[in-house]
């Protein structure tokens, strides 16, 4: 991995982290957190109301809708 491709990486890994202050999680296990994802990510897999729903909530916390 190139210097710029493990910056990009870790600035990414900084921005994720920062979603996880963000919602108000910061001080929850990560096995709850992992969990929170997982199951996350199955409920929105061919679900394009429940995809469309978290991502209203989502651009609401961060004061627009273009996330």
């Amino acid at each position: 991995m190139t210097t710029d491709a493990r910056k990009k990486d870790t600035r990414e890994k900084i921005e994720l982290g920062g979603l996880i202050v963000k919602a108000g999680l910061r001080y929850e296990k990560r096995a709850l957190l992992l969990g929170l994802l997982i199951e996350a990510g199955k409920r929105i897999k061919g679900n394009e109301a429940e995809r469309s729903r978290l991502t209203v909530i989502g651009a609401e916390a961060f004061g627009n809708g273009s996330e």
